[in-house]
């Protein structure tokens, strides 16, 4: 597990109207503070990404569909610098997957349907001075293959 990465499972709690899921509490051991909420959408087969924060702790739950999240450790100083971190999230899989600061992340639509994937970052986007630092999905800075690959 990449340092500072920590996977919370959720639980469903079904009755004959659906069901309750609580994501994140204030309580909760892995909570540090809210910044706001949002939900970005991936159609089937999308790749977004890479990007990381210097300041910002990311908190991802897929709503709807499934999502690979996929994590990079290119934090020099960091015990775990250069591991990659596969994650699966989603309708298959409920879990909140607390991402910390300088850890690129990217996720893929790998189900058939609209993956929605919600996210509660410690910090307010800026929008004159963005906390996000990009690079490219493909072939870039960041060694990893978003091909699925057949076993």
């Amino acid at each position: 597990m990449i340092d500072g990465v920590q996977l919370k499972p959720l639980r469903l709690i079904p009755d004959e109207r659906g069901f309750l899921m609580e994501i994140l509490r204030r309580d909760d051991e892995v909570f540090r503070q809210f910044g706001q909420c949002y939900v970005t959408a991936a159609y089937p087969g999308v790749v977004k990404a890479w990007h990381f924060h210097e300041r910002q702790t990311d908190y991802f739950c897929a709503l709807t569909g499934m999502a690979k999240v996929v994590l990079y450790d290119g934090r020099p100083d960091s015990p775990t610098h250069g591991e990659i971190g596969e994650f699966f999230l989603g309708e298959q899989q409920r879990a909140l997957l607390v991402i910390p600061p300088g850890v690129y992340h990217g996720y893929k639509n790998i189900g058939t349907e609209l993956c929605l994937l919600l996210n509660l970052p410690t910090e307010l986007y800026d929008y004159q001075e963005p906390d996000e630092r990009r690079v490219a999905p493909h072939g870039g800075d960041v060694p990893y293959d978003w091909d699925r690959e057949d076993r």
